[in-house]
């Protein structure tokens, strides 16, 4: 073959290769059309304001749109199957919180987030705090267990998935009495029937617990944090000097399709953590509590698979069961 044949080849072959699948599916043309985001949750509770957040960053950065999608229901499992399913090509992301690794031992019919899920990145991680109605008269941890002991049944807990649910658990565990577990789709409505008097106990995110605390619709009691001292509510107990299963940190991430091409993942771990540097996120998650994690995709694979096992075992303690 001569050169201007070889030539002619291997522009015909490049052309072909431009034009296929493979390269529509390869991290130097992602994205070329708006991102679909999952969030498994009702709008306006802590997943859905940080990935709100983190779209308008991205969809700066890239120059395609990242359209939020609120997939509530079955304590997010609505919105992990529908990602689940979806074309593994980058251009469907799930937001996820620990419900993705709790809900298996909730429900039969959840997804395998190690088969059917790919991570990406370990956005943040943050504590949780134990809030009251204003109209509930415990004052402390001691307080709620003295009155489940005392009056099985009487006494509620917004079980809204993930850890939510784990502290409910704990809650009812460590009394050893029936405490209510009131089911919500998400926490955003579970803390409007905190503030309504609706439900007694409920436990919440630090970033969307603090600005409600301030304004005294509800009241704060514990941390979840594993001891005191943290940020705005550096006063209150930790909820593990009464029981020693109550340190509950919870965390975002980042997931997608498991067959998405390992070179879309990159990439789209690259923009997040370019994202994440930038100084104004920064600001913007200390104020609220959360603590920026960042890294590659295996720091989050490990954190998911640590996580499955520690609240495993916490659940099988309190005698939780897949229904």
């Amino acid at each position: 073959m001569n050169s201007r044949a070889f030539a002619v080849l291997l522009l015909t072959s490049l052309a072909a290769y431009l034009g296929s699948p493979a390269w529509a599916q390869s991290g130097n043309a992602w994205p070329s059309k708006p991102v679909r985001w999952i969030v498994p949750f009702p709008p306006g509770g802590p997943a859905d304001v940080v990935t709100r957040m983190l779209a308008a960053k991205l969809t700066e950065r890239v120059g395609q749109p990242f359209v939020v999608e609120n997939r509530g229901g079955a304590g997010g499992n609505v919105g992990h199957d529908a990602a689940a399913k979806s074309q593994p090509d980058g251009y469907t992301l799930l937001f996820v919180v620990p419900a993705i690794i709790t809900n298996p031992y909730y429900l039969k019919v959840s997804i395998d987030p190690f088969k059917e899920l790919a991570p990406v990145m370990h956005v943040d991680s943050a504590s949780m705090v134990l809030l009251t109605s204003t109209g509930f008269p415990a004052n402390s941890v001691a307080d709620v267990i003295a009155m489940v002991r005392a009056k099985p049944g009487s006494v509620s807990c917004a079980a809204s998935g993930a850890l939510p649910q784990v502290g409910c658990e704990v809650l009812r565990a460590h009394a050893g009495a029936d405490l209510i577990m009131v089911q919500y789709k998400g926490n955003a409505p579970a803390l409007s029937a905190l503030m309504s008097g609706e439900v007694n106990l409920l436990f919440d995110v630090v970033n969307t617990a603090q600005g409600q605390v301030k304004s005294g619709r509800v009241r704060a009691i514990a941390t979840t944090s594993p001891r005191r001292g943290m940020g705005y509510f550096a006063d209150l107990p930790a909820l593990v000097e009464t029981i020693p299963d109550g340190e509950l940190v919870t965390w975002h991430g980042v997931m997608v399709p498991a067959a998405t091409p390992r070179d879309v993942v990159l990439r789209i771990n690259r923009e997040l953590q370019a994202v994440l540097d930038q100084p104004d996120i920064r600001k913007r998650f200390s104020d609220t509590g959360l603590d920026i994690a960042g890294g590659p995709p295996e720091a989050f694979d490990a954190v998911l698979r640590r996580e499955y096992a520690k609240y495993g075992r916490i659940l099988k303690q309190a005698g939780v069961k897949p229904e």
